[in-house]
Parts: C-alpha cells; sequence; structure tokens
C-alpha cells in the first residue's frame, strides 16, 4: 500500500501531538538499517524492511516499541488482508520484515502468528509475446535499451539481473552468461545469443574507454561485495568487475559515501520498453518481465524440456516453470474449435 492507504494514525506518528515514545521510532529504524548491513541485506532489501517496518509503527503508534509482539504483527497483516487487499506475496513481504524487526531489532519473540488472515492466493497466467511481437518491439528500441531487451528475452535474464551484469560474467567463446547472485543468492549459467554477439562487444569497447575516462579523472571504482573489496581492495578499478550496462553519470553510494559509476537505472529500461510497445501497436501489458516470459515459452514450444529451461531461468522448483506448459499452445490447452472445421 502507498502511505495514502495507512491508517489514519499514521500522521500522528511524525507530528508533535503523537505520543511522546514515537520519538524512539526513528531510533530503532537506524538500529534496523545497522542490524540489515551487519548481515549483508541487498540495499533493495533494507528499503523494503524499512518501509514496512515505517508502515506498522504507523498502525501502532499508540504502542512503545519495546511493548510491541506477535499479535501486534499478525493484526496488520489481517490489516493489510481484509481492509487494503494486498496480494499475498506482498503480504508474504511485510511478514518477513515484521518477523525481523521483531527478532533481530528488538530482541523480541514473534510466537505464533500463523491465524492472520490471508488474501486468495490467485493463479495468474504470464503475459507472453509471440516472436513476431518481441522482433517488432526490439526495432522500435535504439542503442542500449535494445541491447538490454535483446538479453532479457535471448538469455531469459530478469531485469536486475541484466543491469548488474559485470564485464566477467559474459564468456563470448562459450556463447553464455554467468548470473552472479541472483534470485535467491544463486548463480547460474544461462545463453548468449549467437546474434548478440557483434553489437554486445561493440558495446562494450565504448564502455571501456568511459571507464578509462573515469580512472583518469581519479575515479572509476565500481561496487564490490564487501568481503571480496576487503580482500583485493584494487579490484573494483580492475575492467573485468566494471557493469555491462553503468550508468550515465556518477553517483555517491547510499551506504559507503564513495563516489562511483553504478549500473544504470532500471526505471530507464523500462520507460523505454513501455514506448516501444505503443509504437510498436502491441495491445498486451507487456514489461520487461515479459521478455523473460517469452524466452521461456518460445524455448518450450521449440522442444527444450523443462528441465533444462528450468536451470536456465533459475527456478529453484520446476512446478514454477510448468507455468508456461500453460501458454506454450496454440489455443485454450492446444484444442482446435470446432468452428475452424466448418470455415
Amino acid at each position: 500500500p502507498s502511505p495514502s492507504t495507512l491508517p489514519a494514525s499514521a500522521a500522528s506518528a511524525s507530528s508533535p501531538a503523537g505520543p511522546e515514545w514515537a520519538k524512539s521510532y526513528p531510533v530503532v529504524l537506524k538500529k534496523a538499517r545497522e542490524v540489515l548491513r551487519m548481515r549483508h541485506y541487498a540495499l533493495r532489501t533494507e528499503q523494503t524492511y524499512i518501509s514496512w517496518m515505517k508502515r506498522f509503527f504507523a498502525f501502532r503508534v499508540h504502542k512503545r516499541p519495546d511493548q510491541l509482539e506477535g499479535g501486534d504483527v499478525r493484526d496488520f497483516l489481517s490489516f493489510l488482508a481484509t481492509e487494503r487487499g494486498v496480494s499475498a506475496s506482498t503480504q508474504k513481504q511485510a511478514l518477513n520484515a515484521l518477523v525481523f524487526l521483531l527478532k533481530q531489532v528488538l530482541g523480541r519473540e514473534v510466537g505464533d502468528i500463523s491465524d492472520f488472515e490471508r488474501p486468495r492466493q490467485r493463479q495468474r497466467v504470464p503475459v507472453v509475446l509471440g516472436q513476431n511481437e518481441v522482433a517488432r518491439l526490439l526495432a522500435r528500441l535504439d542503442g542500449v535499451y535494445r541491447l538490454a531487451a535483446g538479453l532479457m528475452y535471448g538469455s531469459g535474464l530478469r531485469l536486475m539481473e541484466c543491469m548488474r551484469l559485470r564485464v566477467k560474467d559474459i564468456d563470448f567463446e562459450r556463447r553464455q552468461i554467468i548470473v552472479r547472485d541472483g534470485k535467491g543468492r544463486k548463480d547460474r549459467v544461462t545463453v548468449l545469443p549467437e546474434q548478440m554477439t557483434r553489437p554486445l562487444t561493440e558495446h562494450l569497447k565504448t564502455v571501456r574507454r568511459l571507464h578509462e575516462k573515469d580512472l583518469a579523472a581519479g575515479f572509476g571504482e565500481t561496487l564490490l561485495p564487501e568481503a571480496l573489496a576487503r580482500k583485493y581492495p584494487n579490484a573494483g578499478r580492475e575492467w573485468a568487475w566494471q557493469y555491462v550496462f553503468p550508468a550515465a553519470r556518477l553517483s555517491v553510494d547510499p551506504k559507503s559515501g564513495a563516489v562511483r559509476r553504478h549500473h544504470m537505472h532500471e526505471n530507464n529500461i523500462q520507460k523505454a520498453i513501455k514506448k516501444a510497445r505503443a509504437a510498436a501497436g502491441i495491445n498486451k501489458p507487456a514489461s520487461c518481465h515479459t521478455l523473460r516470459h517469452s524466452f521461456a515459452t518460445h524455448l518450450l514450444e521449440g522442444g527444450y524440456d523443462i528441465r533444462t529451461i528450468q536451470e536456465l531461468l533459475g527456478h529453484k522448483d520446476v512446478s514454477t516453470t510448468m507455468i508456461y506448459t500453460h501458454v506454450a499452445k496454440t489455443g485454450g490447452s492446444g484444442v482446435k474449435s470446432p468452428m475452424d472445421a466448418i470455415l
């Protein structure tokens, strides 16, 4: 839910008229950030958890932080389901954040909270583009956006996996891409499309010139995993560790305060895909993730077995991959309508 959907008590959490102990909420949030960083949680996970903690405090503004317990979490989760109509995945995200708050930050027992109200789980068929539609979409994209979209479709990459690609993770000789620390903190290997080899090679020449310019200006260091950065202090300046899709400008790292060139912001490619979809006359609600769905579906239609596709996508369970069998057929479950027999 957005801030506008929070209960009316949310405003009192930061207003002078609110409870005196509401002033301790920022202290708890600061400690939560410290614990999240100490445990090496991703920045996006940190931002998401902190956001849910703020909403939880607004919901239970009449309680001191040291009085919060599992029952309050249960009430908040039921509120999200019954009053705000959130999805099951959103409610689960909130649950993870608040269990972390109670156990790891406040040092309190959560207890049994399994009886909270749960939203009905919906099984949705993924949006998939036909190969002709993919070609039309890619034709409306230029430069780095076409390259990124081509990798998401041709390699089955998630959006952030594509944005976080490093130079060293592209193996032109074996025609493969190594996805590091993907969803679930897993590595995997996927295919590098042959027709992407030449434009990707040319793109990396441009990126390398940009990196050399940064080095000459006294910058050129990229973000590394913390343990690796401590072990190899100079590795961040090496060409192999640079992002394949670097940002246009240098920026300040929100954690360390260092000035670096991060990867391109994902909003840029999302907006480009949306604009290209409209220009191509595609009426489906296609997004960056639709290209990944299309990759899996087209492989299935091409005769590849479900286990191979599971490995390329990085799914933990084959049942997740099986959803593509619902769309990799002609019409409803491959049935030919009797109407087609008489026309």
